[in-house]
């Protein structure tokens, strides 16, 4: 299974493909995605759209998986975010793949086994479970990639109660 867990954001978006074979975990692939913050918001959803377009075709993801917005005291950062989840969706239902949501908790959850773990707590679990040291120090990216982790995570548990919707 190959997933696209995405960290929503319009300054800066997290990316990142996980692969699932017979239970190890791997990335072929992570990036930041960064369009100008002097940008017009319509400008910077674009350019977002664009680039998580060609990471989708580039890199054939079975899901994508995003974070859903943490509850904020500013609404302008929760509209911002869910605007840029918006792309993803877009970019998901273009190339005909499904589109999972997960609140931050959540992720966090799976990935470390506590809700309310430290971006560093999930930073660290998420390099040990892809074995990996060179994941970008982002936690864009990290995010992203803890937000693909929980998606596999949670279709393999669906498979083992006999509930996945694949």
């Amino acid at each position: 299974m190959r997933v696209l867990g995405v960290d929503p954001g319009t300054i800066k978006m997290g990316l990142g493909v996980v692969d699932s074979i017979s239970g190890d975990l791997m990335t072929p692939y992570h990036c930041l995605i960064t369009p100008k913050r002097k940008d017009r918001i319509e400008d910077r959803l674009a350019y977002l759209f664009e680039a998580t377009s060609k990471v989708v075709k580039e890199n054939s993801p079975d899901a994508i998986a995003v974070e859903e917005p943490f509850v904020s005291k500013n609404p302008k950062t929760a509209i911002a975010i869910g605007q840029a989840q918006s792309v993803v969706f877009i970019a998901g239902a273009q190339n005909n793949i499904p589109v999972f949501r997960y609140a931050p908790q959540e992720v966090k959850k799976s990935v470390t086994s506590y809700g309310g773990s430290s971006k560093e707590q999930v930073g660290e679990m998420v390099s040990l479970l892809l074995g990996s040291t060179e994941i970008s120090k982002s936690d864009d990216v990290t995010d992203a990639l803890a937000v693909a982790i929980c998606h596999i995570n949670s279709h393999m548990l669906d498979d083992l109660i006999g509930k996945s919707p694949w």
